[in-house]
């Protein structure tokens, strides 16, 4: 997590246990429940995408077809990797 970050004030309805086994948690990590689940949500959302070869090559049909299936890279994964950034921009 970014310090500075803009944060949001948002609300949940979340099942009591649950919310009991996520209090234990970060307790056991000496987190902050909001850290704990701030981290877990990020964890859980961010795009997993692998850094190519330097060698790989895709087709602009071949992006085109994987472009409605898989998520689109954040800014941040295209500048570091520019290969990635190269192709993804291809088939754009």
């Amino acid at each position: 997590m970014a310090y500075g970050t803009a944060k949001v004030q948002t609300a949940f309805r979340l099942p009591v246990e649950l919310v009991e086994r996520l209090k234990r948690e970060a307790q056991l990590q000496g987190r902050s429940l909001n850290n704990y689940v701030e981290e877990a949500l990020t964890r859980a959302t961010q795009a997993k995408w692998p850094k190519l070869p330097k060698d790989y090559a895709a087709s602009p049909e071949d992006l085109f077809h994987y472009k409605g299936h898989i998520p689109s890279p954040s800014q941040e994964m295209l500048k570091a990797d520019p290969k990635l950034a190269h192709i993804w921009n291809k088939g754009a």
